[in-house]
């Protein structure tokens, strides 16, 4: 698997063209130069819309790692991890806060990457392009956040984790984009280009308070849970500009080996009594305050062939937005 690494403005971008479907995405990759992203990817760009009442807001990589110490089954197996060396780190390594999660230090809550009114953010992202067979190249939008917040049930808050991965995926066939995926929790949705809203001609998606899942519309999204017990909110809050913005440039720079980086990018689930923790049962499992760290965009199936992260049957793409 051949890796190229590229920047665009005014979103920092790394942008990793993979070469074939087939190539199992957890190998080891070398670096690699080509010619810059495609204009057809940055035009036809995401542009989202966070929730306006977002706390926690998107955040850079290099921060987070700061932040964190390298841990398996809550022992330090290292003490400390960079953009550098964290390839180098098992697949059940928990990057782990060094601060006590309950005191949401700034870094968590990253208002430094809150957007400005024209859509920039310091928080990078991060653009993954795979070349597939037929003209296809599937452009996936990573964002990253230090922290996700769950959401409340019956008043009760379950599922805050550190760390959080989120992506959209414009799917192109030779040069023209034809479908768009949105990842949100465990799943996600998947739209025909045409059918998405657009802003300047560019799709347009909304973010979730606090869990940052990924939506076409704005509003209340109800999920995983039965009577509408459990539910995102969006809204047109800040606009973030997604991959780039207008008069966006991309070139190649090297760097990116940090995204082969298997393992998880937050804590641990925390054992009950530690930091607060507490579980119920919900349905037929148990729900805690605070589940373990997510795996990052290595593990989102980018080879997939459906447009939906699941390849398999069920992988509906909606030709409307009702």
């Amino acid at each position: 698997m051949v890796v190229h690494v590229f920047t665009a403005l005014p979103l920092l971008a790394l942008a990793l063209v993979l070469s074939a479907a087939a190539t199992p995405v957890r190998q080891r990759q070398r670096l690699g130069k080509r010619d810059p992203v495609p204009p057809f990817v940055l035009q036809n760009a995401p542009v989202s819309h966070l929730w306006s009442q977002e706390q926690w807001w998107p955040s850079d990589v290099a921060v987070h790692l700061t932040h964190v110490v390298p841990e398996i089954d809550f022992k330090a197996v290292a003490p400390a991890v960079t953009m550098q060396n964290v390839s180098r780190l098992a697949s059940n390594v928990y990057l782990t806060s060094k601060d006590d999660v309950t005191k949401q230090p700034a870094w968590l809550t990253s208002e430094v990457g809150k957007p400005d009114a024209s859509g920039h953010s310091s928080a990078p992202a991060t653009i993954v392009l795979v070349e597939k067979p037929g003209g296809i190249l599937d452009a996936f939008f990573f964002y990253f956040y230090s922290f996700d917040h769950g959401g409340k049930v019956l008043d009760i808050e379950f599922g805050d984790h550190v760390g959080d991965w989120e992506h959209s995926m414009v799917r192109f066939v030779n040069g023209s984009p034809t479908a768009v995926y949105l990842s949100a929790h465990s799943g996600g949705s998947a739209y025909t280009f045409a059918a998405t809203e657009k802003t300047n001609g560019r799709p347009t998606t909304y973010i979730a308070g606090g869990t940052h899942a990924n939506y076409a519309t704005p509003g209340k999204h109800c999920h995983d849970l039965p009577l509408d017990l459990l539910c995102d909110q969006t809204d047109a809050g800040p606009l973030v500009a997604g991959g780039a913005g207008s008069g966006a440039q991309a070139e190649a720079v090297e760097g990116a080996d940090w995204l082969s980086f298997a393992g998880m990018w937050g804590d641990e689930q925390y054992p009950v009594l530690e930091h607060g923790q507490y579980c119920l049962p919900v349905g037929d499992t148990d729900e805690c305050q605070f589940s373990s760290g997510p795996t990052g965009p290595i593990a989102k199936n980018l080879g997939r062939t459906a447009v939906c992260q699941h390849d398999d049957s069920s992988c509906t793409v909606n030709t409307s937005l009702s």
